[in-house]
């Protein structure tokens, strides 16, 4: 049984033919009949649009998903591009709540979106489900009532690459470490949390350098030619779907990758990455990502992947995982505070909403934690193998470090110290 609900059939040749069109969709019910009204801001331009047309693909399911259940929620979806601008999606965010009676905002792959936009939230009192936009400063030093997120972020997967290193440490011996990311509010904000996960496991480590691409860099050169003048024995990267791969495609022409390890623990495994590594990836990666095609090994992942390809002809990035798990997410807390516009009985409905998704390993099952409003998962970290279940990626991830939810939940002591003030929510 797929989460909630049931797996519904898929849609055959109508499904493979499936696209994203660029601009406002609606999905689901019609605006009379809609229980809730949920509005979703998504990049469908430019670099990062990928993410804005798998996430479209995988709400589709989670309606689909939805309509065999009578007793379900009957849901409105509008999607339109945030362009990745922040001051851009404010505005569409306010004419949702405005123009659109949005009951829900959702979605957001950009960090800077994202905190822009759970501004926008916590004034105007909106909830605000995150789906895919990652700095853990949106659930601690600015989270807030009306903000939940629902995948893993920056914290998270820093603290579990933080404790990879130190296991490979441990066997190799590396001291010295550079970082890599993009010069904005998830690039600062990553490298932050891995030196604070550092010092937490006790990681012995010396910094030869931190770089800061603008993000959609298009030219790497300069900040390879640095990093091959200074090399560390790992480099971490936080660099995120076609910037990450034009790296990569810009690095292999040179000698870096024979002279240190490469790790990126929060998006570097995702799918399109496989895709663009090819037969021959560079040696010594380090990846994850927030969702995998072939982690867990459970029939949930193996369903979830299945569907998203049946439907669209493709296998799914990790920002369909996340989109999925939002609708789903609201609808169940709808199910349970029993009426959308209760504003005060949603936000209580997702404290502590456990909802089983495909990244839960067997046994467990994710919940959205009370305190901070974050999704607590697991982290799986690995390295390419070569395999061709998922064409046309011609390797997956494996040889994996898994480290499991409760461990990488932040303490109460570091929530309260990044928050400034005891207690929150």
């Amino acid at each position: 049984m797929l989460a909630l609900y049931g797996l519904p059939a898929a849609h055959g040749t109508e499904a493979m033919n499936e696209t994203t069109s660029v601009g406002r969709v609606e999905l689901g019910a019609d605006a009379a009949d809609a229980d809730a009204t949920i509005a979703c801001l998504y990049p469908m331009t430019g670099r990062s649009a990928s993410y804005g047309r798998d996430s479209i693909v995988a709400i589709r399911m989670a309606l689909d998903e939805l309509a065999t259940d009578p007793t379900a929620p009957r849901l409105r979806v509008i999607v339109d591009d945030s362009r990745s601008k922040a001051s851009f999606a404010v505005r569409m965010a306010e004419d949702f709540i405005e123009q659109d009676s949005a009951n829900i905002l959702c979605g957001m792959v950009s960090s800077g979106v994202g905190m822009a936009v759970s501004r926008l939230a916590r004034q105007r009192k909106t909830i605000l489900i995150g789906t895919d936009h990652a700095s853990s400063r949106a659930v601690l030093e600015e989270g807030h009532r009306y903000y939940f997120r629902v995948s893993s972020d920056t914290w998270h997967s820093q603290a579990a690459g933080a404790r990879y290193l130190q296991e490979l440490q441990q066997q190799e011996g590396w001291n010295k470490v550079a970082f890599l990311g993009p010069d904005y509010e998830y690039g600062r904000v990553a490298w932050r949390d891995l030196q604070e996960a550092f010092d937490l496991y006790d990681v012995d480590y010396q910094v030869t350098g931190s770089y800061w691409p603008k993000l959609y860099e298009p030219d790497y050169s300069l900040y390879i030619q640095s990093l091959l003048e200074s090399p560390p024995d790992v480099l971490v990267v936080a660099l995120w779907g076609g910037d990450f791969t034009a790296f990569i495609d810009q690095a292999r022409t040179t000698r870096l990758f024979s002279l240190m390890r490469v790790a990126n623990f929060d998006t570097g495994g995702d799918y399109e990455t496989l895709v663009a590594l090819g037969d021959t990836p560079p040696e010594g990666l380090i990846l994850s990502a927030r969702h995998h095609v072939n982690w867990p090994p459970t029939a949930l992942n193996r369903q979830f992947v299945e569907q998203f390809h049946e439907r669209s002809g493709r296998y799914p990035n990790y920002s369909a995982q996340g989109a999925w798990a939002g609708i789903l997410t609201v609808a169940k807390a709808i199910t349970l505070a029993g009426d959308v516009t209760d504003t005060e009985a949603m936000v209580e409905a997702l404290k502590g909403l456990e909802i089983h998704l495909p990244k839960d390993p067997e046994g467990y099952v994710s919940y959205i934690d009370a305190e901070t409003h974050q999704i607590i998962q697991a982290q799986a970290i690995g390295t390419p193998v070569p395999s061709q279940d998922y064409p046309p990626a011609q390797v997956v991830l494996g040889n994996w470090n898994v480290y499991d939810a409760e461990s990488l939940k932040p303490s109460p002591a570091l929530v309260e110290r990044r928050r400034g003030t005891p207690g929150g929510g």
